[in-house]
């Protein structure tokens, strides 16, 4: 029942989900000399699988707050994950981003929110209605689940639209473990 659940939420989101998105990402991610990934929590995590999916896709990635994040600069892309687009700490990167000239993504629940206004490009996940309290699912779960899923779903999407083999992929993939 609860799976069943799970999956019927997460698809309805998804489904509301503009279809264009994984194009205008992938341009994006082009574009920047250098992508910077930020979130907070739960959101932070579902940042860090995008990040390890775009270096096994042969892009140049950093997660902001670890120990050898180097500093952005222009012409790089600052990806924020935040459902409520209001994190504070989230604000304050973007802010720092902002002012050296580099590009803000947000992706999140809610299109306008203080760090939508600084973003060069909003994603939004679903419709901001969809995100009541949801039986099962506290605190963030469906935001944080969509977005994973639309996040793998982009990486599909360069993948194909790249023709990256799974073979190059394994080669770029930690081998430290």
């Amino acid at each position: 029942m609860h799976q069943q659940l799970v999956v019927e939420k997460i698809s309805s989101i998804l489904e509301a989900t503009d279809n264009s998105y994984d194009v205008k990402l992938t341009a994006l991610l082009d574009d920047a000399n250098r992508i910077f990934i930020a979130g907070a929590g739960r959101s932070k995590l579902v940042g860090n699988f995008f990040a390890m999916r775009l270096v096994h896709g042969g892009y140049t990635v950093s997660v902001v707050g670890e120990i050898v994040t180097p500093s952005i600069k222009e012409g790089d892309l600052l990806i924020i994950i935040s459902g409520s687009g209001e994190t504070e700490q989230l604000i304050a990167f973007t802010k720092n981003a902002k002012k050296v000239g580099a590009k803000i993504v947000l992706i999140s629940a809610k299109a306008e929110s203080t760090i939508g206004e600084l973003s060069n490009a909003v994603f939004q996940i679903g419709r901001s209605e969809q995100y009541g309290k949801v039986l099962g699912m506290p605190m963030g779960t469906v935001f944080e689940l969509s977005t994973l899923l639309f996040l793998e779903a982009t990486i599909s999407h360069i993948i194909h639209d790249k023709g990256i083999p799974e073979e190059v992929m394994r080669e770029r993939h930690a081998n430290l473990e």
